[in-house]
């Protein structure tokens, strides 16, 4: 959910928003985090204890509470805790995720103790252990980890340790006009070639995280992978992932896509399928109750899980948002209990029940008043637990670019497929190569 909607936490939706862990195989493109030599040794280890009696002002930071579901946050934490003595301050970031990772790297450079609690893009994990900003949660993580589905844990999980606790997830949809079709194509070659025959299909060809996340959906599920499960060589340059560049080249050139797609994030792709003209529309959860309000898709769509690479199997791309601990905070047992508080079933049903954000607790599911308010809680239950993370390195960032700049230059018909993997696994190479 890379549009940056107004919900709970607007920057977290990078790759779903929320952005967001994927793959068809087992090593999802690359975890990164094996290995013999350990790339976070010396990090601050939690102590699960510390939260017992735990006192004074916890201080969470984060992107605008553009809702308001943070101040809901604040208000319930605080009459819960009260009586301990312990109390949350919000302490807001900017909206745009760009400058959130600016706030928290010169915070953390500064060994500041401003935030004891970071809301955390799924993406920034292994950038910010490797520089031991974070406590290594695995103690108290180790006790949990059942309580989650296990998916959106390996957005966490870097050298072989946790750094933090999933706070909500999210994964993308096939929607469909269900007055003009009663399904979606079982394979992404189906699909485009019914949007080539003048049913039209949109999703997020511009040259951004958003653009990363579509293409990997393909790749993976075409076999492809990104990295090496030690995550310290580029395997973009691959058959399977020309074949999958090859295929979103196509739908653009055969007349399926738009060419405009080349230019869309997730607002303009909403944007588009509203107008009734697309048959098909490749987003996040958060388009539902948008798609609701329109006019000429209300009461006129539905939802399904993304298709087959045809010959090969099926991928997601894992989104959402984390919440980790600051090395330097000042209070790190109430920063634990606010962290558990976030993570547990109260805050879980808040989230998804009033905002619609897909919850990672296992029971958070089954309540009715989620299922209520999230009609395709099954279906996105069922997308998330198949997801895997996107590719866990401290140089992300580098690697996204390297994805995304070249997919759309071969989305744009400015280079061939085969150049695009090509270019891609130089560029990544050389972040590589940095650390």
């Amino acid at each position: 959910m890379l549009g940056r909607v107004a919900i709970l936490f607007p920057v977290l939706l990078a790759c779903g928003a929320l952005i967001v862990g994927c793959g068809g195989g087992d090593n999802g493109g690359g975890e990164g985090g094996g290995g013999s030599e350990s790339r976070t040794e010396g990090a601050k280890v939690i102590d699960p204890g510390s939260m017992k009696g735990a006192k004074g002002t916890v201080k969470f930071c984060q992107g605008k509470d553009t809702t308001g579901a943070v101040a809901a946050l604040k208000k319930n934490f605080n009459a819960k805790f009260a009586s301990q003595g312990l109390k949350m301050q919000f302490v807001e970031f900017p909206a745009s995720a760009d400058e959130q990772r600016t706030q928290f790297i010169q915070r953390q450079q500064a060994k500041s103790g401003d935030c004891d609690v970071f809301g955390s893009d799924v993406i920034w994990t292994a950038e910010f252990a490797q520089q031991k900003w974070l406590y290594d949660m695995t103690p108290y993580m180790e006790k949990r980890k059942s309580e989650f589905i296990p998916a959106p844990l390996e957005t966490l999980d870097y050298d072989g340790k946790l750094w933090g606790a999933p706070l909500n997830t999210d994964a993308s949809f096939i929607y469909y006009r269900s007055d003009k079709t009663d399904q979606v194509p079982a394979t992404w070659q189906e699909l485009y070639s019914k949007a080539s025959q003048g049913d039209g299909i949109v999703f997020q060809g511009a040259a951004y995280e958003g653009l990363t996340c579509d293409w990997l959906e393909l790749a993976f599920a075409a076999g492809g992978t990104v990295l090496s499960e030690d995550g310290k060589k580029a395997t973009i340059d691959s058959p399977e992932n020309v074949k999958a560049t090859q295929l979103m080249v196509d739908v653009i050139k055969d007349g399926g896509a738009p060419k405009a797609v080349t230019t869309y994030m997730e607002p303009e792709s909403l944007a588009a399928f509203q107008t009734g003209k697309y048959t098909f529309m490749r987003n996040w959860p958060y388009a539902y109750a948008l798609n609701e309000k329109a006019g000429k898709v209300k009461g006129k769509f539905k939802v399904a899980p993304l298709p087959a690479f045809e010959g090969a199997g099926k991928a997601q791309v894992l989104g959402g948002a984390d919440l980790v601990i600051s090395a330097y905070s000042k209070n790190p047992g109430g920063a634990l209990t606010l962290l558990d508080y976030m993570s547990g079933p109260e805050h879980q049903k808040l989230i998804a029940s009033k905002f619609s954000l897909g919850p990672i607790l296992d029971e958070t599911y089954d309540d009715p008043a989620v299922k209520k308010a999230l009609p395709f809680s099954d279906k996105l239950k069922q997308a998330v637990s198949q997801a895997h993370a996107r590719p866990v390195s401290p140089v992300y960032p580098q690697i996204s670019q390297a994805i995304y700049k070249n997919v759309n230059q071969a989305l744009a018909g400015e280079i061939s497929a085969k150049d695009a993997m090509k270019q891609a696994q130089a560029d990544i190479e050389k972040a590589l190569s940095t650390f």
